[in-house]
């Protein structure tokens, strides 16, 4: 008896329908390959590619254990790199290769779609290393291929061309946008994100830190990362002293701060005098706990605490954008010192700098009074050969004597820590402290921008009556980096002013940018939303009100969609159809009118019988018209509408 064989089932899903698929994922996982470990992109890519050849060839499947296997790998060269902490990069990159091995096993309808929508996640994982406008922008066009994708899936019967396929995705994702702008503006807000992945590690993070090395400031010029923005009222740039870590301790070559958590204060002797400023710093992440405020602040922000010595720390590491607003004095008398202060601010290694102890005790046998010895010590920064430079010269032994006898040629840090060893050899008391100074003014959005470049490291003594003075020696061999900042004082690296000029209006507008981005869409927190409600008018509505007003506002927009989509309309969506109609107003315009109920076909019959000179080119458009609109030949609305454009 004969056997009767049927054909093998294709494969799901169809070839075209899966390169969408691919493409979205290969979209979505680019920004996160310089993020993974250096093996998976290759597998990932491998995996991909894999799939594609089943489809094209029509292979089989691979069987579940060969999978499981493969997933084992995975799982074991991941231990082997992060260890038993999985954490944000680690993951992400399994998630990605599991995306990859599912595509191996996907065989019906509901598989595709879960591939899909891990990819909808994908795109939100890339906001956790960048949630910058380049970024959205990118992850939007990684959307509007996904959704694509979706659609795809439903053309069973291929009838839609790729640019069709993206139109038809952006007009599902523009109706979806004002449902997305009212949760995202009315949605009761919560102080501090709703959730967090621990960090893996801080790499990539710049900033001050509560130890220095000599030469660890200068690197910092090299940065023009953001460390925070300052909007208010300001003194001139030569009093812009941006307070942060304070340091006591030396052995010679490092200095690190004494004092953290314990010695927060709530009292402190500060006697202010002159003009105050009052403005607000928006902080970007820096993971330590101090905050910056112009020297000196009066009083802490809600946000932190003060600590003996004058220096502002939060509450906790500051992982997120933070807005705080102080109050500030140029002008002041700061005369709190403890005993423990006292012999901190006056400690020097044992052994080391003998040329530069010897210098100070001269300097304390010929003077009577500290203030002169201060003097002396400035004087010899200036009127020695000293320079100003972000590539000094390495020193190698003892640091202090090296630069202050040899090499003569520094960085701000190099001048601070060598005049506070200079003072505490003099027996005066002195301290480091770092910090930033000045910063660049942003006309556009009419604030302050304080870069990583323009970190800046000084010195404060302290006298008997007048308490901690600050003392700035780079101010006696540059004196154009404290009036002017770090671009006056270093070497130009533009051809001309011109070319600077151009380019700093360039990033003023790019930050302004920026920095409005920030403000209200990553820092869209409870007091941006009451500051917005209450521009609406709504300046005490409560969480019960904002949810009210939610509901009916999506309510409302729901049914107007409804309305949209399910009742009559007069607008005609097909573009043929649209060309169509404008012909027949061309002829109508003639006198010969299309009666309601006649077919294209029909009314060319009639038209070509009553104006025999029209008869080719009318037969010609309606031929291209039944191509486009009933045979599903795309290709000739181009054609069609041309011939209709030049018809007369």
């Amino acid at each position: 008896m004969a056997t009767t064989q049927t054909q093998p089932q294709p494969l799901f899903p169809r070839l075209d329908t899966l390169l969408w698929l691919m493409a979205t994922l290969i979209l979505v996982v680019l920004p996160l390959m310089s993020r993974m470990v250096i093996w998976s992109p290759p597998l990932f890519l491998a995996l991909l590619l894999w799939r594609y050849q089943i489809t094209q060839k029509k292979w089989h499947l691979p069987p579940f254990w060969l999978l499981f296997i493969i997933m084992l790998v995975v799982l074991l060269g991941l231990f082997l790199t992060y260890g038993i902490r999985f954490g944000r990069d680690a993951s992400i990159t399994f998630l990605v290769l599991l995306c990859g091995l599912k595509l191996l096993e996907m065989k019906n309808r509901r598989e595709f779609l879960i591939v899909c929508f891990l990819s909808y996640f994908l795109i939100i994982t890339n906001f956790l290393y960048s949630q910058s406008i380049p970024t959205a922008l990118y992850m939007s066009l990684v959307m509007l291929v996904a959704t694509a994708t979706l659609i795809s899936l439903n053309d069973e019967k291929k009838s839609l061309s790729t640019r069709q396929r993206l139109r038809l995705s952006s007009i599902l994702l523009m109706q979806a946008l004002p449902v997305m702008l009212v949760l995202f503006f009315l949605f009761p807000r919560v102080a501090g994100p709703f959730w967090k992945l621990p960090i893996d590690s801080r790499t990539g993070i710049t900033g001050l830190s509560d130890r220095m090395s000599i030469g660890d400031v200068n690197q910092l010029t090299l940065s023009d990362e953001v460390a925070f923005r300052v909007k208010g009222k300001l003194p001139p740039p030569e009093l812009r002293y941006w307070r942060g870590p304070v340091l006591w301790w030396t052995n010679g070559r490092e200095w690190k701060s004494g004092f953290q958590q314990d010695q927060i204060v709530n009292q402190l002797n500060i006697h202010p005098s002159g003009e105050h400023f009052d403005y607000t710093i928006t902080l970007e992440p820096h993971y330590e706990q101090w905050l910056f405020a112009l020297d000196l602040p009066v009083q802490a922000p809600t946000e932190g605490a003060m600590t003996a010595d004058y220096q502002i720390l939060a509450k906790r590491p500051v992982r997120e954008r933070m807005r705080y607003q102080v109050r500030s004095y140029t002008h002041y008398r700061a005369d709190f010192i403890t005993k423990r202060q006292y012999r901190l601010a006056l400690q020097l290694p044992q052994g080391k700098h003998p040329r530069a102890r010897a210098l100070a005790a001269q300097w304390r046998q010929e003077e009577s009074h500290p203030e002169a010895v201060v003097k002396r010590a400035l004087q010899y920064f200036n009127e020695q050969a000293f320079v100003y430079t972000y590539t000094p010269d390495l020193l190698l032994n003892d640091p202090i004597d090296e630069f202050l006898f040899e090499t003569r040629n520094g960085f701000c840090e190099h001048y601070a820590a060598a005049f506070t060893v200079l003072m505490r050899a003099a027996g005066i008391p002195a301290r480091i402290v770092t910090g930033y100074l000045g910063g660049n003014f942003n006309p556009i959005g009419n604030y302050l921008i304080v870069r990583q470049r323009d970190a800046h490291a000084w010195s404060e003594i302290w006298l008997p009556d007048k308490g901690w003075i600050r003392i700035d020696p780079t101010n006696a061999v540059a004196p154009i980096r404290v009036e002017q900042g770090i671009e006056s004082a270093l070497p130009m690296t533009f051809n001309s002013p011109l070319d600077l000029n151009i380019l700093q209006q360039l990033a003023n507008r790019w930050d302004a940018i920026n920095n409005g981005w920030n403000q209200w869409i990553l820092g869209y927190g409870p007091a941006q939303q009451r500051e917005f409600l209450s521009r609406l008018g709504l300046k005490n509505i409560d969480w019960a009100g904002m949810t009210i007003a939610l509901i009916i506002i999506i309510t409302t927009l729901l049914l107007g969609y409804a309305a949209w989509m399910f009742f009559p309309q007069k607008l005609v969506r097909d573009p043929a159809q649209k060309i169509y109609l404008r012909f027949c107003q061309k002829l109508a315009r003639q006198g010969l009118h299309r009666h309601p109920s006649e077919g294209p076909i029909t009314y060319a019959t009639r038209v070509s019988a009553a104006r025999p000179d029209l008869a080719v080119p009318v037969q010609k458009i309606i031929e291209l018209y039944v191509q486009s609109r009933y045979r599903s030949q795309f290709e000739t609305v181009g054609e069609l509408r041309k011939a209709v454009l030049y018809f007369r």
